[in-house]
């Protein structure tokens, strides 16, 4: 560390001690998710990754990657104050958008850029970034903390991430895989995940004026605590289908689109996603229920913003349900079967019997 000061840029709003502190804070927590394959990364100018340490040393490796942020659910973090599962959710958007190729994470870079740096928050969001790789069994390899003024208001960040992982030919999974009869099969989401909190906040926070510190009728957690729960990283569910010698056809991850758009992604344009209406609404947890009464939101909207309890779909052959819904639920992930692939007429996705 340099002896040099820098109270001229101190004055103009950037604090470097601050940014040192912080990377000290960090080192431990990043080093805690090193992974085989891991070898320099954070406080470098780059991280190195060793793809044969890895176990991707056969021809025919493919490189994955994928990026996201958090969107505004950084918003209720901020009025909570609660900055420690944040990290988990950006995480989790990257990762969960690359398991849809059947790619392993292998490691992960976060870009965190505030007004004003605080090292207790950035130590904070950090620590969530760690415990996302840590469930995702990838290595945070790095990241830039970027202090702005005047960018951000006080106490506000934005945060996002880069994911990159592999996959051989043989386990990639493309919607070449899919044929008329397949069977699509729900995996339950942990709640709102990070997508849909614009219209979450306009309709709980804005309109109802509800408090962030008192639960919804019938609940055990404060409103907060309910819309800051985590968006649930799917790897360990991939990967127990795979060690159940199950291999999905299809693998959506339910994000912004809701059902209406991101399954039909994960298919050819000759086929069709129809959904059960009855499998998938018993899905729903009742913080959907109360966005849409309050709100007076459509429903069909809402199958449009939200993923509506369904954090993932998987598509199997037939003879791999059974399979594959007693190896999910054993590795803590519940599923069900919500519908089928069927040959494509105008619509790419039904859901039949929805009002």
């Amino acid at each position: 560390m340099s002896n040099a000061r820098s109270d001229r840029y101190r004055q103009a709003g950037v604090n470097i001690d601050a940014g040192d502190e912080l990377v000290r804070r960090i080192s431990p927590i990043a080093d805690s998710t090193r992974v085989p394959g891991a070898t320099s990364g954070l406080g470098g100018f780059g991280g190195i990754f060793d793809l044969e340490a890895a176990g991707f040393a056969a021809p025919g490796v493919r490189l994955v990657s994928g990026t996201d942020g958090v969107g505004t659910k950084l918003k209720v973090a901020f009025l909570t104050g609660r900055h420690d599962t944040i990290g988990i959710d950006c995480v989790a958007m990257c990762v969960n958008d690359v398991l849809a190729t059947g790619a392993r994470p292998l490691f992960f870079l976060d870009y965190f850029a505030t007004g004003r740096l605080d090292p207790g928050v950035g130590e904070a969001v950090v620590a969530g970034i760690a415990e996302g790789c840590r469930q995702a069994g990838c290595w945070l390899m790095g990241g830039e903390t970027a202090e702005m003024p005047g960018m951000y208001a006080d106490g506000e960040y934005d945060l996002a991430g880069f994911v990159v992982g592999a996959v051989t030919a043989a386990e990639e999974i493309g919607p070449d895989r899919c044929s008329a009869g397949d069977v699509v099969l729900a995996l339950a989401s942990s709640g709102l995940h990070s997508n849909g909190y614009s219209l979450a906040r306009r309709v709980l926070l804005d309109d109802a004026a509800l408090p962030l510190d008192a639960p919804l009728a019938g609940d055990t957690l404060s409103l907060g605590e309910r819309m800051l729960i985590p968006t649930r990283i799917y790897v360990r569910a991939l990967q127990a289908l795979r060690d159940a010698g199950v291999t999905p056809n299809a693998v959506a991850h339910i994000t912004g689109g809701g059902l209406w758009e991101n399954p039909q992604r994960s298919v050819p344009r000759e086929l069709a996603v129809r959904f059960d209406y009855d499998a998938v609404r018993a899905m729903r947890q009742p913080l959907f229920d109360s966005i849409e009464q309050l709100g007076g939101v459509d429903e069909r909207e809402m199958y449009r913003v939200f993923n509506m309890g369904i954090g993932m779909t998987v598509t199997v052959a037939p003879a791999d349900v059974d399979q594959a819904l007693t190896a999910l639920e054993a590795a803590g992930y519940p599923a069900r079967r919500v519908g089928a692939l069927v040959p494509a007429t105008d619509a790419r996705v039904i859901i039949d019997g929805m009002p």
